[in-house]
């Protein structure tokens, strides 16, 4: 069943509470800007629409193709299991629709289990993913996962940093002291260095800010992450990857 919720964007009163005034926003053009969010049934999308709207941008929270197909940027987040999200991608036929926003140079923002399943391969559940970038996602393994001899509880859970490996637009308002909300079992391993962005450490050092060409994924929620997240929110919605 196709469905689609729409969110407005800020009023004017409320962009001058925010930490954008109303006139940065009107010439960085965001209150005419419609990005989709894409509904596979993979968790409370509300959270990423409350704040994409909070920083003055229209969305949509969609599993309509044909919507998506005219949204100037997508986000595609998610939580669960890569297994019954690809079951789900495949079913809405949203595969087709986000390989080929991909392919088209459009805007593609990947969260959480959505920067998984842009992955060829996920251990979880032995599942073939989209393939938009080259490489695995793995488990975090309880052998490995210490800290000072200490076993570290998995899932990884909680705030967290990011350690940059080279520049990305998203990421230039970054400071070395912001942490960011991470839950999740598994991350993903690009098989190009050149696709890691950054990385956080958790016993081990996993990715967890990836990229290519015009898609950026992050493993952790920008959207639960304060105002470094709305930062990276704010800043992938005026990207021109082009």
């Amino acid at each position: 069943m196709k469905r689609t919720f729409w969110y407005a964007a800020m009023t004017k009163d409320e962009v001058q509470h925010s930490r954008m005034t109303f006139e940065e926003a009107v010439t960085i053009n965001c209150l005419h800007t419609m990005i989709a969010i894409i509904d596979y049934a993979a968790g409370n999308l509300t959270s990423v629409a409350r704040a994409v709207t909070h920083i003055g941008f229209r969305c949509i929270v969609t599993n309509d193709t044909k919507e998506i197909g005219k949204a100037e940027r997508i986000i595609f987040p998610g939580v669960g299991a890569a297994g019954s999200a690809m079951e789900s991608i495949k079913r809405l036929g949203l595969d087709k629709a986000i390989k080929e926003a991909f392919s088209s140079g459009k805007p593609i923002l990947g969260i959480c289990l959505g920067t998984q399943v842009i992955m060829e391969y996920s251990e979880e559940n032995d599942t073939k993913c989209l393939g938009i970038i080259d490489g695995k996602v793995l488990s975090f393994r309880f052998d490995e996962i210490r800290r000072n001899g200490a076993c570290l509880k998995i899932p990884h859970m909680g705030w967290n940093r990011i350690i940059l490996k080279k520049k990305h637009f998203i990421l230039s308002d970054l400071k070395e002291e912001d942490e960011f909300y991470f839950v999740h079992g598994y991350y993903p391993e690009p098989d190009e260095v050149d696709h890691l962005i950054g990385t956080t450490e958790y016993g081990i050092l996993f990715p967890s800010v990836i990229g290519y060409k015009n898609i950026i994924a992050t493993q952790f929620h920008p959207e639960k992450s304060g105002v470094p997240g709305l930062s990276i929110l704010k800043n992938f919605c005026v990207w021109n990857p082009c």
